[in-house]
């Protein structure tokens, strides 16, 4: 492949050495520029991408949308690959992508399935959930929001196609790690999504259900058995806490301005 259309392989990483190598074994054949961009990794991450023939650039921490276009800044071709750490090619997505590159991309962005699979397993389950966002990418045409919150390529008005074979993603080591993830990500949204009380206050008695309704049934979490259910659970836990957390915020925002 790599006598095709070069590409860059880019993560954005802090305390995943678990995790990692099984990241970047996945560019082994698809990029001769993988960089890792760290954010304080206490863990050996740093040690064991470098063994990995990774690029590591440190970076402090500004959110997760600055992050990756660092990430990008950082790139020494302008095709870009993102992944997280957390996060591998199937082998069937590797194969897609190498023959992508080998004969030239014909838009300036695909989208890649990022199949989740519960904490303890070893791959999705049937009909597994999934977020559809675009990974690969020319920078000169797209790159990633500047928002703190949300890690989204911006494609404006180009059209972007659609890859087929999976990202496997294992989001979490366990249930608690989940809470713990969700419960930051709240955090940060309550600090930058600003919504006023009247309006939180409204969505309070709903919250929990709904939410919970849709991570059980339109994203498939009823085909995970109890692993489904606490899925869904604390997806709608971590929402409904989120509006209580944003009010807090309005209330340091009032008392600041006074």
């Amino acid at each position: 492949m790599l006598s095709g259309v070069k590409l860059s392989f880019c993560i954005i990483a802090k305390n995943e050495a678990d995790r990692i190598l099984a990241c970047l074994e996945a560019a082994r054949g698809l990029s001769d520029d993988v960089v890792v961009i760290d954010s304080g990794s206490t863990d050996g991450t740093v040690e064991c991408a470098k063994a990995a023939g990774a690029r590591v650039v440190h970076h402090d921490w500004r959110g997760y949308g600055p992050q990756k276009r660092f990430a990008e800044d950082c790139a020494r071709h302008d095709w870009i690959l993102n992944l997280d750490a957390d996060e591998y090619l199937s082998e069937a997505l590797r194969d897609e992508i190498a023959r992508l590159m080998a004969v030239g991309p014909a838009l300036a962005g695909y989208r890649l399935r990022i199949m989740n699979v519960y904490p303890g397993k070893a791959a999705p389950r049937l009909w597994a959930d999934y977020n559809n966002y675009v990974r690969l990418y020319d920078r000169r045409v797209m790159r990633f929001r500047d928002s703190p919150v949300h890690d989204t390529v911006d494609a404006g008005a180009h059209p972007v196609g659609q890859l087929r074979a999976p990202v496997i993603h294992h989001s979490a080591r366990s249930y608690a790690h989940i809470r713990a993830k969700l419960d930051a990500y709240a955090s940060l949204q309550a600090r930058t999504l600003k919504k006023p009380d009247w309006a939180l206050w409204l969505r309070v008695p709903l919250e929990y259900p709904l939410t919970f309704l849709k991570f059980f049934i339109m994203r498939r979490h009823f085909t995970g058995g109890l692993d489904g259910v606490i899925s869904a659970h604390l997806a709608a836990e971590a929402r409904f806490f989120r509006l209580f957390k944003m009010m807090r915020a309005n209330r340091s925002v009032s008392d600041g301005a006074e």
